[in-house]
């Protein structure tokens, strides 16, 4: 003979208080769980959605990044013309050399705050690329001026990175903000885009770049590419699919949040688990007569225990429900942080098998704090605690 549902509901309603309580701790286990893993996993999608299998990077030798790399200018020739590299036509090999740097700025909303924002100084062969590049408002920079677009990440966040406004590069240098673009999400919409020769002569690269990208005709065509600009280049190069180097960069972001996630999710769940347990143990204090009663009538031990468990998760599926909820909230925020130095504006995303494992977390918290009490529920003894 088993207890119906309703009795441990209105069991938990009639304790509304310490019900909510314990349902508030689970819910933000299961938000900052599910929060933290959304947000380590958006930082992987934001870089890894600026890389391709089929385009290779070059960078200097034991360079992390393309700020610290620093290549001689030549390096195009020979990139371009290594076996594997993509021609549109004749004589037009898909590759271009950039120079990549950053500038601080100041912060629109707390100007006691800077920013570092990733400058990159292209040519027009950088945007056909980049087809996920797309003008959003205003123009391209014009060939040969102190021009720039800002991408929608940095857009009005930052002083200058307004259309119209301007910064500076070098002092005594400013440019202009002239469009904005969109990037399908990638962190090239964390990046301002100006004119290769800007970049080059604003920060002292005469004659050296940051970095070469080549599209390949194919990703199996990268072995022979590697094996062709080593062939011809002298200098000490080091040679990535451009993939790679963003799921590279990634990386050491998306483990410290995972990291710092667990860590606060820990604590959560510590405080959750005793807050199951006190509840509980006072719901077994202040029912020892009913439940003799129970026993009385012929329910057995088992059938008792059963019910404290289900009461237990009764609550627990609330809490979780209420922190997936909440955690479906945050890709409405405006996160961004520093990523090898650079601000980096990412976005919370939502998955179900986040969702679901953050949800059976705050599940076995819940029933994890209550299988003691249920236990000691099961071993009342009806005529001790009828006189009691």
């Amino acid at each position: 003979m088993a207890l119906p549902l309703r009795y441990s509901l209105q069991s938990l309603w009639a304790r509304r208080p310490t019900t909510l309580a314990t349902a508030v701790g689970i819910a933000l286990v299961v938000f900052v769980l599910a929060s933290s893993q959304m947000l380590s996993l958006g930082v992987r999608r934001t870089l890894l959605a600026a890389g391709n299998p089929d385009v290779a990077l070059v960078l200097q030798q034991d360079s992390w990044d393309e700020v610290g790399s620093r290549l001689r200018q030549n390096t195009l020739s020979a990139v371009a013309a290594a076996p594997g590299v993509r021609t549109r036509e004749p004589g037009s090999p898909e590759a271009v050399a950039e120079v990549v740097t950053d500038v601080m700025l100041v912060n629109v909303k707390d100007r006691s705050r800077f920013g570092t924002i990733q400058i990159r100084g292209t040519t027009a062969m950088g945007y056909q690329l980049r087809p996920e590049v797309r003008l959003v408002d205003g123009r391209l920079p014009a060939a040969g001026g102190d021009e720039a677009i800002v991408g929608l990440g940095v857009l009005d966040r930052f002083e200058g990175l307004s259309l119209g406004k301007s910064f500076e590069l070098k002092k005594n240098r400013p440019i202009t903000v002239v469009g904005t673009f969109e990037a399908r999400g990638s962190a090239y919409e964390s990046e301002v885009w100006t004119n290769f020769d800007t970049a080059q002569a604003s920060v002292g690269f005469q004659g050296y770049v940051s970095s070469v990208t080549a599209r390949l005709d194919s990703a199996g065509a990268f072995d022979a590419f590697v094996r062709g600009v080593k062939a011809t280049e002298p200098q000490g190069v080091a040679i990535e699919r451009q993939s790679a180097y963003y799921e590279k960069v990634s990386d050491d972001l998306a483990r410290v949040i995972k990291g710092l996630g667990g860590i606060v999710t820990g604590i959560f769940a510590l405080g959750a688990l005793l807050g199951a347990v006190i509840t509980m143990h006072g719901a077994v204090s202040q029912r020892r007569r009913e439940i003799a009663v129970l026993r009385a009538l012929g329910f057995t031990p088992g059938v008792v225990l059963v019910t404290f468990l289900v009461e237990s998760l009764l609550i627990a599926l609330l809490g979780a429900g209420l922190g997936v909820g909440l955690s479906l909230m945050t890709p409405l925020l405006d996160f961004s942080t520093q990523n090898n130095g650079q601000d980096v504006r990412f976005h919370f995303a939502p998955d179900l098998e986040i969702m679901l494992s953050a949800m059976l977390l705050g599940t076995l918290v819940g029933v994890g704090g209550g299988l003691a009490p249920a236990v000691g529920a099961a071993r009342v003894r009806p005529l001790p605690a009828l006189r009691a």
